[in-house]
């Protein structure tokens, strides 16, 4: 199924990617050719083939991308497995600049002369399109690197772990769950694997080898009496890992709040324990007080708080949405040029550092280089509450004064033209030494919340509603019982200027999204979020309840 073809993966919700019908892209193969490689000097062969065909056909400037990629979904319900796909797909983009106009076009004719019809197709639609092109396009100036390659930095290629041990975790998970008291039980594990070349007229050839994991899980208890039910979505993360990430390790788990059970997860998964703590929760759930309405204070973990990042914060740092070209499918951004040229917007407390970082050990969007061939990097968004940059691509780069691309440029296949893509986008943890008790500790009427919930924001990321998976309410410095029924209401600029401070260091990690859309056509992402516990002070929440 071609990627223009299936359903926007990012629209679905979580619980809707447990589904053994979840779209793909690519063929059917076995679990055996994904362990096959190509040849490099296959690669660079043919990756001068396009960029020859599209110098000699007028492109003043031309990149290539020969992608393979994979991926590998495993589904199951309690004691069943549902589904289990295996894909792979694998051509070659070509992207040209001639009359200073962009042209693209793409193959899965992986041949001389398949690839040389595509150079030669990207050039003549860029020369088409520079009847209506109102000023050339500006590149930023990038170094030349070369014959380099980069992997992920894996211990274990899930790729090689044979599907019956991965079904047989999934189902011990499920097991655990039922054992535990849950009605129902499904879960998940995804994988990613893309391979992939960049060429350019630049001088550049760089091979990339990327991988990323995600184990997943719904639990659902049942009150059989009333009807009554309750969910617990895992709280794993996704992570730019291998098989590792799936291996329970000491010292990788992070304690969390007295009087919670919860455990939060570093850079090792356990995933028979949080199956077993979720049946318990959502049990609990079911006989949880019902949230008052009103104000309190906040500590979100940062299972929670790397969504709220994500929506409030790097989707409207996003250079293209502050630009106004993503408003037909995406919207805009609050967060427009004027508000940056003012060097003094106040998008949050002094507490607030917020980074964009493509280096980030463990997370999505680790990678070497971007799509266009770019060192990657991390740089500042929000610094002591101030807004001082944005993401931005080579083409991009002069609009804000940068004098180099972000490397933040990215493609989700080789079919697709790459485009500015959101980086890592973390919450810096605090300073001080203090854990989540601590934290809390200072706290006399409020809320904590664990895990990812329904949410909704406006098309200029700025009014938003965020729920959760599991809540607590907190009461003169403690934990002192569960809480159901709750979201909090705010504006991204309140949010973070409500933010009172965040754990240290020792308590940071990674949430992450799997399936970011944008773009038209619609393009999907991987990206990671870091952030400590952090606190937010007089939040409003409301009581989502529904009264019959």
């Amino acid at each position: 199924m071609k990627r223009r073809h299936f359903i926007e993966l990012s629209a679905l919700g979580f619980g809707g990617l447990m589904m053994p019908s979840i779209p793909v892209f690519g063929d059917i193969i076995s679990p055996e050719r994904a362990l096959e490689q190509v040849d490099p000097a296959l690669k660079k062969r043919l990756a001068d083939v396009a960029l020859n065909a599209a110098k000699s056909s007028g492109a003043s400037y031309a990149d290539v991308r020969i992608g393979r990629y994979l991926q590998q979904y495993v589904f199951t319900r309690e004691q069943q497995v549902q589904n289990i796909v295996n894909a792979e797909s694998y051509g070659v983009g070509v992207r040209v600049l001639a009359n200073g106009t962009w042209g693209f076009s793409a193959t899965s004719d992986v041949t001389d002369k398949g690839i040389a019809k595509a150079a030669q197709e990207a050039v003549a639609i860029a020369k088409a399109n520079s009847k209506l092109q109102k000023e050339p396009v500006r590149l930023a100036p990038v170094k030349s690197y070369g014959e380099v390659s980069w992997k992920t930095p894996i211990e274990k290629n899930a790729f090689e772990v044979p599907v019956s041990e991965k079904a047989d975790l999934l189902l011990a998970a499920n097991a655990k769950a039922m054992e535990n008291g849950a009605s129902f039980v499904n879960s998940a594990l995804f994988q990613v694997n893309e391979q992939k070349y960049f060429a350019s007229t630049e001088g550049s050839y760089i091979d990339q080898d990327i991988h990323r994991i995600w184990p997943n899980f719904t639990v659902t208890a049942v009150d059989k009496a009333s009807g009554k039910f309750r969910t617990r979505e895992a709280l794993s993360a996704p992570m730019g890992m291998g098989w590792e990430y799936m291996v329970p390790k000491a010292g990788e788990k992070i304690k969390g709040p007295e009087g919670t059970g919860l455990v939060g997860y570093r850079y090792a998964y356990d995933m028979l324990e949080d199956a077993a703590l979720a049946a318990k929760q959502a049990k609990e759930k079911l006989t949880a007080k019902s949230v008052a309405a009103g104000k309190y204070d906040l500590i979100l973990d940062p299972n929670h708080l790397g969504l709220t990042i994500h929506e409030s914060v790097g989707h409207p740092l996003e250079l293209d949405r502050v630009l106004g070209y993503e408003a037909n499918y995406a919207g805009t951004s609050f967060a427009t040029l004027d508000k940056w040229k003012s060097k003094n917007f106040k998008y949050g407390s002094d507490k607030v550092h917020i980074f964009a970082d493509k280096t980030q050990k463990g997370s999505l969007g680790l990678v070497g280089w971007d799509d266009e061939g770019v060192k990657t990097k991390q740089w500042d968004l929000i610094k002591d509450g101030i807004l001082v940059n944005y993401q931005a691509i080579r083409d991009q780069a002069h609009i804000i004064n940068e004098p180099e691309s972000h490397g933040c440029c990215y493609a989700d296949n080789w079919s697709s033209v790459q485009f500015q893509r959101m980086p890592n986008v973390s919450l810096a943890p605090g300073k001080q030494k203090m854990n989540v008790d601590q934290l809390i500790s200072g706290v006399d009427k409020g809320i904590y919340i664990a895990g990812r919930g329904s949410y909704s924001i406006d098309q200029q990321r700025y009014n938003f509603q965020f729920g959760g998976t599991a809540f607590y309410e907190i009461s003169k410095g403690k934990i002192v019982g569960m809480l159901e029924d709750v979201a909090y209401q705010s504006n991204t600029q309140e949010f973070w200027n409500s933010c009172a401070g965040s754990c240290d260091e020792s308590d940071y990690r990674l949430f992450g999204s799997f399936f970011d859309g944008k773009g038209q056509p619609s393009q999907v992402s991987a990206v990671s979020h870091g952030s400590a516990h952090t606190r937010f002070n007089g939040v409003n929440v409301i009581n989502t309840a529904r009264k019959i």
